[in-house]
């Protein structure tokens, strides 16, 4: 009898089989992203401070609901790329992300990208089947306040 687990069985801890279906999505996403430069990460950061922005970096982390210090550590190869910029006067304690154009150009290139991977992991599991994990994450997601 072989006692080998496969490596895409489920595990049964539903913690790890949610991580390895997080790694694995992601994986899609950063793979149809790479043209771009970017990653799945750094694209959602960059669409939300776009749609939000200027945004603080505590506010940005309230509207997608991501913890600040993810969102700090994320946005420094940003900056560092010349992505975004800090708006905020010198010496004030709230930054005030902002897109440069640099950013507005990657996000555009990136965009149909994402779009992309969205379809695919769409097609992949099915509409109804997509309908059905997107209640369950909500559900999983409320599970703490």
């Amino acid at each position: 009898m072989d006692n080998k687990i496969h490596k895409k069985q489920s595990a049964t801890c539903n913690c790890i089989n949610l991580r390895r279906a997080s790694q694995a999505i992601t994986e899609v996403y950063d793979e149809m992203l790479s043209e771009s430069g970017i990653k799945v990460s750094q694209y959602l950061l960059l669409n939300n401070i776009n749609k939000l922005g200027p945004i603080s970096v505590s506010n940005l982390a309230l509207e997608i609901r991501l913890d600040r210090t993810t969102i700090v550590r994320n946005i420094k190869p940003l900056e560092e790329k010349g992505f975004i910029i800090d708006m905020a006067n010198k010496g004030t304690r709230s930054r005030q992300l902002k897109l440069t154009d640099k950013g507005f150009e990657v996000l555009e290139k990136a965009t149909p990208l994402w779009l992309a991977a969205q379809n695919f992991i769409e097609q992949y599991l099915g509409k109804e089947e997509m309908n059905t994990f997107t209640v369950l994450l909500s559900k999983i997601e409320a599970l703490v306040p």
